[in-house]
């Protein structure tokens, strides 16, 4: 009897487990992670999700989208297929102007020495991103389409521009997945190594 009810015990805890980890794996700070997102008629999958945190405070949640699951950062970087990056603002001290300035710095990380060349890119972004405020819950997705080789910027899903260039599609993805990563929890959580 003892076992039997060890047994319902152990299989109880166990389905519980279960269902609070596939919760965890679609939520996180609140804020609802899709499991998809679809871009010209393709669907791109969930590959890893975090939270962005500066100075204790945690600024936004963010997802990487692939059409072919990665860990390998370096691949991801240089595949010229569909992916996607969104960005959900979980706090107010957000401002556009933070928001650029801290993209312009990781682009100066990601890009190195093709940096010069993406400057006017650089700059496009900053304006796009910069055209209205940013407030808490604003949503944005960074989408690579590599049929005309843009990065096409929606904000709460109506589209905002784009900017031409796999090499700035290398660089804007770099910015968390380079070997010198905005944060490196918040990497290994885009590739899904410590959800």
């Amino acid at each position: 009897m003892k076992n039997a009810l060890l047994s319902l015990f152990v299989l109880l805890f166990g389905i519980q487990s279960f269902t609070a980890s596939a919760q965890n794996q679609f939520e996180q700070d609140g804020v609802v992670v899709p499991r998809t997102i679809s871009f010209e008629n393709k669907t791109l999958e969930l590959n890893g999700f975090g939270t962005r945190s500066k100075m204790f405070v945690d600024v936004y949640v963010q997802a990487l989208y692939l059409s072919r699951l990665s860990q390998d950062a370096k691949d991801i970087l240089e595949s010229d297929s569909e992916m996607a990056i969104r960005i959900q603002i979980t706090s107010s001290l957000v401002s556009s102007r933070k928001l650029t300035r801290n993209m312009e710095i990781g682009f100066e990380k990601s890009a190195g020495d093709n940096l010069n060349e993406l400057r006017s890119r650089i700059e496009e972004l900053k304006k796009i991103l910069m055209s209205s405020e940013i407030v808490e819950k604003d949503v944005y997705n960074l989408i690579y389409n590599p049929i005309d080789t843009s990065v096409h910027i929606f904000k709460n899903d109506k589209f905002v521009g784009k900017i031409q260039g796999f090499d700035f599609k290398k660089a804007l993805f770099g910015i968390w997945l380079s070997d010198k990563p905005a944060d490196d929890r918040l990497k290994n959580e885009l590739l899904g190594k410590s959800n």
